[in-house]
């Protein structure tokens, strides 16, 4: 059986690094490139490879962050962008990557964790991760009778000092939430912002917050409130909010307050989680959907 070498960590491996970028885009349609020129790829996201030659033929990516889970903090990996080029599949390399990983963290975090596509759901479980329902998390709003005006400003990320600015909330930002969140996924999140929510960015410069949210007819997608200070959600949802909004969805888990009924309904985005000793991964919650790798 032929044998392949094993790297990883090879950010700065530029042939490497070429042929990692086309394996993903190729295989998942994923773009890279400009994330990685703006300075967003750094030591928290590891790939750990095979490689034939310079082409890397098979992935299993390691994303080192921290849970939030009721103000504590917990250390956790995600895993993403597990992919084998075509030439090279069946020979069980995927596996042989899932090992090496589970090898190295075994005992250095508390959870490891990755959401499947429905191709191989029946993947994971071979490695101790268990299907783990979530809760999509939203509130019937009815609109303040006399809004103040709110001086909403839309960011563009192909502009250097929006960019900067959205740069410096993504590595300063506390986490969305004491319930449930993550921390230290800035690469996850800056990701999110140049390749899918590129024109859904929003500074609101009287309070010092970054939204990223859509708003169609009477219903807002609230998909991230980033702030460097402690902040009132219900006064950010009233400055983006208008008369018509009817219903906010949130695409994370919000602290519940006296201001905020909310409702759930069970999603399932395949998330798969492995706990390590006496953890438990907390139920009805939200894992926020600008840090899925």
């Amino acid at each position: 059986m032929q044998e392949f070498i094993f790297k990883k960590d090879y950010r700065n491996n530029e042939a490497l690094r070429t042929s990692f970028f086309e394996l993903a885009a190729n295989t998942f349609d994923l773009k890279f490139e400009n994330w990685y020129q703006q300075g967003c790829w750094g030591e928290r996201y590891i790939p750990f490879s095979f490689v034939d030659g310079d082409q890397v033929i098979a992935n299993v990516s390691v994303n080192i962050l921290e849970f939030i889970i009721h103000g504590e903090k917990k250390k956790a990996i995600q895993i993403g962008t597990v992919m084998t080029h075509p030439d090279y599949r069946g020979k069980g390399l995927s596996a042989r990557l899932m090992n090496k990983v589970l090898e190295e963290y075994e005992n250095k975090v508390d959870y490891m964790y990755l959401f499947a596509n429905e191709s191989v759901l029946d993947f994971y479980p071979k490695f101790g991760f268990k299907p783990v329902e979530e809760h999509l998390f939203s509130m019937n709003y009815t609109a303040k009778k006399s809004p103040e005006p709110a001086n909403i400003q839309k960011l563009d990320v192909t502009n250097a000092e929006d960019l900067r600015l959205i740069h410096k909330f993504a590595s300063e930002r506390l986490p969305v939430s004491q319930h449930f969140a993550t921390d230290h996924a800035q690469g996850i999140f800056m990701f999110y912002c140049l390749n899918v929510f590129s024109d859904d960015i929003y500074y609101l410069e009287n309070e010092n917050v970054i939204i990223i949210y859509q708003k169609e007819d009477n219903h807002i997608e609230l998909f991230d409130v980033v702030s460097l200070n402690e902040m009132n959600m219900k006064d950010i949802l009233d400055k983006i909010a208008d008369e018509d909004t009817e219903k906010i969805t949130f695409h994370f888990t919000p602290d519940a307050t006296d201001h905020i009924v909310l409702q759930s309904t069970l999603t399932n985005d395949g998330l798969f989680v492995r706990t390590h000793g006496e953890n438990i991964y907390p139920m009805q919650v939200k894992h926020p959907i600008t840090s899925i790798a």
